[in-house]
């Protein structure tokens, strides 16, 4: 049985990684070996720390759960000196998270990751643009070509661009990011969301919205992967609501070469491993070889 995949000219053991925002390397090692990861994707990290939103900014609520953390961070140099070195002792390959307010943040930290030992770079285009009024980046076409662009001129690891939902047409957003210069993308980001407590009468999160995510959007994120596997010609991190192994093979026969689980590892920390342990089993169940038989198989 192989599970091995090829994601922008890089080997991986398996087509499992983490998501970003979901993942604490220090805490999650605590339960399992990260060496059992195709890759380690970390959490957003930017030019210089955040403080991230204030609380009340996690919610569950039916099908999954609602945050509005904020892309708490300790910033680039403290990832480097701190973080960077403890992913290191690990046999995986390591996605690093970019995020930033301004084409200007991106870059700044992507300078910063040229010479790391890292192995590909994840630009998340879901920050607000406070150049622009507060748009967010991944909505507008023109925005995402010219802050993929800046960006991959900075880059020298393979640049994985993450696509928002929160769009019309996830295709055109996908054919501007490929434009830009994006080796592959990761879909999908959080769709927006809001809870209401009816008896305090006022929204659960402080900011009143925020990211949705859970086994309640997979099938927005299978549609999607699909729609943009079909239209563009790069490789695909597929995430959104990832619980089982046959939701990750679902995400391969949609298009995607890897998938990330989010969420589930947030309320069982095991999450990976058991979904690593199940695409095996569904593989030997279904007589499939090689992990790669299945990829886009979908019409």
């Amino acid at each position: 049985m192989n599970l091995q995949v090829n994601f922008c000219g890089i080997d991986m053991k398996n087509p499992l990684t983490t998501a970003s925002g979901t993942f604490n390397p220090e805490a999650h090692a605590a339960f399992y070996d990260l060496s059992v990861l195709g890759a380690a994707t970390v959490k957003g990290i930017a030019d210089v720390a955040w403080e991230g939103n204030p609380t009340p900014r996690i919610a569950e609520t039916y099908g999954g759960m609602l945050n509005s953390v904020g892309l708490q961070n300790p910033g680039v140099d403290a990832w480097l000196e701190k973080d960077l070195p403890f992913l290191k002792q690990y046999d995986t390959r390591i996605i690093v998270n970019v995020a930033g307010h301004t084409i200007e943040e991106y870059t700044a930290v992507v300078e910063k990751l040229q010479d790391a030992p890292i192995d590909l770079l994840e630009l998340n285009i879901s920050c607000p643009n406070v150049s622009a009024g507060g748009v967010t980046f991944g909505t507008d076409p023109d925005m995402v070509r010219k802050v993929v662009s800046a960006v991959k001129d900075k880059a020298r690891q393979p640049l994985i661009v993450k696509l928002t939902p929160n769009v019309t047409d996830i295709v055109e957003i996908a054919r501007a990011a490929r434009d830009g210069g994006a080796d592959a993308l990761s879909l999908i980001n959080t769709l927006l969301g809001m809870k209401i407590d009816v008896y305090r009468r006022r929204p659960v999160l402080a900011r009143k919205v925020g990211g949705f995510s859970g086994p309640a959007i997979k099938p927005v994120a299978v549609r999607m992967v699909y729609q943009v596997a079909k239209a563009v010609d790069l490789p695909i991190i597929g995430m959104g609501g990832v619980m089982t192994g046959e939701d990750v093979a679902e995400f391969i026969m949609a298009g995607a070469s890897m998938v990330a689980v989010g969420t589930a590892a947030l309320s069982d920390p095991m999450a990976p491993v058991r979904i690593l342990n199940e695409l095996k089993e569904f593989m030997e169940k279904t007589g499939v070889k090689d992990i790669n038989e299945i990829r886009g198989i979908i019409d």
